[in-house]
C-alpha cells in the first residue's frame, strides 16, 4: 500500500529519541529490539507502519502489526515486546494523543451511538486494520515535519480530522469516553491522575473513591476494570517506573531514590524493581545507560 510505504519512509526519516515532534501531540517511535518492556500510557492513536507488537493488559492480549492501529483511551500500566524488530528492519510505528477537549468539541457534530452508550466496564484498547482515510490523514500530518510553517494552521485542522473518523468508526462509543467528562473513564480517569502526581505519597481508597465520585467498594470494581489492577497495585507500578527513570538519567545511591519514591524498606525496593524488571535496580540501569536496553519511556505501547 502507497500510502503505508510513505509512512514507513517518513517516520524512519524524522524518528528521534524521546519520541516527540515539533507538532505537540504526535509521536514517533523507531526501536530495534524485541526485549518487553513496560509503559505508563496515556489516551493514544498509535498506527504501526513495520513490524508488530503484542501488547499485555492483565490477562488480555492485544496484538498489531504493519498497517494496524491500536487504540489506547486511559492511563494505563502495560507490558509487552516488539515482535520482530532489529537494526536493519526496526519497528516504526506514529502516535497521536488523544485529547479530552479535542474529542469533546467534535461529540456533538457525531452521529448518535448505533447502540445505547453503556458505562460498564468500558473498553480501554481496541486494535484494527487502518482503513485508507485513516492513513491518509497520519500522511498528511507526518508530512507537516517536512513543512515546519505550516504546523501552525494545519496540523489542528488535521488532528480533528483524525478525530472525526475515529468518531465515525467502530470504535466510536469508546473515543467519545475520553471526551465526555460525565463517563465513567473520566470519574476513574480522576484518582488515576492523583495517584500519577501522587506516587510517592500514601493513599487511602476512601479518597480516591471521593474524586471518582463512587462508593469504595464501586470504585476499587472499576478501577481494576479499567486498568487491570488494585489501585496499589497501579501506584507500585508507577513508582518503578519512575525509580528506572531516575537511575537511568543518573548514576546514584540505589536506596535514596527507593525512599524517593515511596519506599521505605531498601530490601522491598530491591526486590520488587527486580521482579518486575529482571535485574537488580543498579544492574538495570547501568545497562540501560550503555545501550543494552532501551528506556521504557521511549516507546509507544
Amino acid at each position: 500500500m502507497r500510502l503505508l510505504d510513505e509512512l514507513r519512509d517518513r517516520i524512519a526519516a524524522h524518528a528521534r529519541p524521546g519520541l516527540s515532534t515539533p507538532i505537540d501531540g504526535l509521536l514517533l517511535s523507531r526501536v530495534t529490539t524485541v526485549e518487553p518492556y513496560h509503559v505508563l500510557t496515556e489516551p493514544l492513536l498509535i498506527i504501526m507502519a513495520q513490524g508488530g507488537k503484542r501488547l499485555m493488559l492483565g490477562d488480555a492480549v492485544f496484538e498489531y502489526r504493519s498497517g494496524q492501529y491500536l487504540i489506547v483511551t486511559a492511563e494505563l500500566a502495560v507490558t509487552g515486546h516488539f515482535l520482530r524488530s532489529d537494526a536493519k528492519t526496526p519497528s516504526l510505528a506514529v502516535g497521536m494523543r488523544l485529547r479530552p477537549a479535542a474529542i469533546a468539541a467534535l461529540l456533538l457534530r457525531a452521529p448518535a451511538p448505533r447502540r445505547p452508550r453503556t458505562t460498564t466496564n468500558p473498553s480501554v484498547i481496541a486494535t484494527g486494520a487502518a482503513d485508507v482515510e485513516l492513513l491518509d490523514a497520519l500522511v498528511r500530518m507526518v508530512r507537516l515535519l517536512d513543512r515546519p510553517c505550516d504546523i501552525p494552521v494545519l496540523a489542528p485542522l488535521i488532528e480533528q480530522e483524525i478525530l472525526w473518523r475515529l468518531l465515525t468508526g467502530p470504535h466510536a462509543d469508546m473515543i467519545g469516553q475520553i471526551g465526555r467528562a460525565d463517563s465513567e473513564l473520566n470519574h476513574i480517569g480522576r484518582a488515576i491522575s492523583w495517584i500519577r502526581e501522587n506516587y510517592a505519597e500514601p493513599m487511602q481508597i476512601a479518597d480516591l473513591a471521593g474524586l471518582a465520585q463512587m462508593s469504595a467498594s464501586t470504585f476499587h470494581r472499576h478501577f481494576r476494570a479499567i486498568t487491570a489492577m488494585s489501585p496499589l497495585q497501579f501506584q507500585k507500578h508507577i513508582r518503578l517506573q519512575e525509580a528506572r527513570a531516575l537511575l537511568v538519567a543518573k548514576a546514584g545511591d540505589v536506596a535514596g531514590i527507593g525512599h524517593l519514591v515511596g519506599y521505605d524498606s531498601p530490601t522491598q525496593f530491591n526486590r520488587e524493581y527486580r521482579r518486575q524488571f529482571g535485574l537488580p535496580p543498579g544492574q538495570d540501569a547501568a545497562r540501560l545507560r550503555t545501550g543494552d536496553g532501551v528506556a521504557d519511556g521511549h516507546r509507544l505501547p
